[in-house]
């Protein structure tokens, strides 16, 4: 095995990857299942025709995977989806937490349904995920890797998606006080921090006025791709390639984050 299949392969591991059958997620899931893993895709029923694709895609590659819809919201779900993954699959190593909606509602209009729901997604099934699989990983001693999906939004607050906003905060916070809780039990969690992707949860805010606005801040000028998160998800899942690097933020955004005026 060479330098770098050594550092970066994942054969013999599983990785469970919540919104797995989104666009950004399921790139993910992909890069870690040609790396070797198996990935487990996790989504909602109406979830299953974008998850069977992904499937074929990771499939003729020589990767391999299987889909569980889920409702991560619930702690008795994510008891049940670990179980089952465990049964399947034998055990699990890697966790990513990509469940996320969005809204651009104004302020001063936010409804307090919207604004439970969007916590309740964004937030509340990454800390439940965190604690079901985090208690998995230490009570069997599995040296893991859990990788949280933030948001540029999350490191400096982006104009219309008040909500959204204070959850990936919340994202960042909670996979910082994570990290150094888990640091000596060979738990690393990290961020992967997207710039600004086209995806499904995000495309009805990006008006031509938005994208303007996003290509002016942007030093590449360019939308980031979906399968440019894989080197950073594989870096973050390797125990080897990434054994130093807990409570990281990895920022993939073309240069947004460089910029000022």
């Amino acid at each position: 095995m060479s330098y770098i299949e050594e550092m970066f392969s994942l054969k013999g591991k599983t990785a469970v990857v919540v919104g797995g059958a989104g666009e950004l997620c399921g790139a993910m899931a992909e890069a870690l299942a040609l790396a070797g893993a198996e990935v487990v895709l996790v989504g909602l029923d109406f979830d299953q025709e974008k998850a069977d694709l992904r499937l074929k895609k990771i499939e003729a590659a020589g990767g391999k995977g299987y889909f569980i819809v889920a409702d991560v919201t619930s702690r008795d779900v994510l008891q049940k989806l670990l179980a089952e993954v465990v049964k399947r699959s034998g055990k699990c190593d890697i966790l990513i937490n990509g469940a996320g909606i969005n809204s651009a509602t104004p302020f001063l209009e936010i409804p307090e349904d919207e604004y439970d729901r969007i916590f309740k997604v964004n937030v509340k099934a990454t800390v439940l995920a965190c604690q079901v699989f985090g208690k998995y990983f230490i009570d069997n001693n599995i040296a893991a890797s859990i990788i949280n999906m933030g948001s540029m939004s999350g490191v400096t607050p982006l104009s219309r998606v008040f909500t959204y906003s204070m959850t990936k905060a919340a994202i960042h916070n909670i996979s910082k006080n994570l990290a150094r809780e888990w640091a000596t039990k060979n738990i690393r969690v990290n961020i992967v921090v997207p710039g600004f992707f086209p995806a499904e949860q995000n495309r009805k805010v990006l008006t031509p006025e938005r994208v303007d606005q996003i290509m002016g801040h942007t030093p590449m000028k360019r939308f980031g791709e979906s399968k440019e998160l894989g080197a950073a998800t594989l870096l973050l899942a390797s125990n080897n390639a990434s054994s130093f690097i807990t409570g990281a933020e990895i920022i993939i955004d073309g240069g947004y984050a460089a910029m000022t005026i």
